[in-house]
């Protein structure tokens, strides 16, 4: 296994997650089947033998590194730069309640808009910060795997800023799944690709 990888991994299921509810920065647990969830990835992830562990400081993907972390002795570091976006005036709100109270940046939302209103955090906000991490845990770990707990929409929109995927592309990519990854290859010669998405 040649070059540099980091896989991002998707933090396990809330309780949130299962009723439609935006957690955004809301700092929510996992529930009994997300720490299943993290445990069984944990498994197929160990067998990579990771040498750098990193999660956001949110609580769901702290605890889903955690799992990682027992299996392969690493000491998890915590990074806010890898926490989910910040949904603004939407977190704690079922999406049923979004699209009755916020219409307009729901509209927006659903649509790829990159500034959708209502407080919620740009694209390119949360694209920076995130591909900022993967930029430097491959700096730091090279020619070995890397692995980062993080969130949905951290995953998909710092994989596209780091690849510089144009935001009409955006819309096309599905989403990330509880306990899934996307897995990132660097090499000098051919420069970032993307190895896995939704993977599990």
């Amino acid at each position: 296994m040649s070059g540099t990888r980091v896989i991002v991994w998707r933090h396990g299921n809330t309780d949130w997650n299962a009723e439609h509810r935006v957690q955004g920065q809301t700092d929510v647990a996992l529930n009994d089947l997300g720490r299943r969830q993290a445990a069984e990835a944990a498994v197929k992830l160990a067998a990579r033998k990771p040498t750098l562990l990193i999660s956001s400081d949110l609580g769901r993907a702290a605890r889903t590194a955690d799992a990682l972390a027992q299996l392969t002795g690493l000491a998890p570091e915590r990074d806010a730069r890898l926490r989910e976006r910040s949904f603004g005036l939407w977190e704690t709100l079922t999406m049923a309640e979004v699209k009755e109270r916020f219409p307009q940046s729901r509209a927006r939302w659903e649509a790829a808009h990159p500034d959708p209103g209502d407080g919620i955090e740009s694209l390119h906000d949360l694209g920076k910060r995130v591909s900022e991490v993967i930029r430097e845990a491959a700096e730091r770990n090279p020619g070995a795997v890397t692995v980062l707990a993080s969130h949905g929409g951290s995953i998909k929109y710092g994989m596209a800023a780091l690849l510089n995927w144009p935001e009409e592309v955006l819309p096309t990519l599905g989403p990330v799944g509880n306990c899934h990854w996307a897995e990132l290859l660097h090499d000098e010669g051919r420069g970032w690709r993307v190895v896995t998405y939704n993977g599990s």
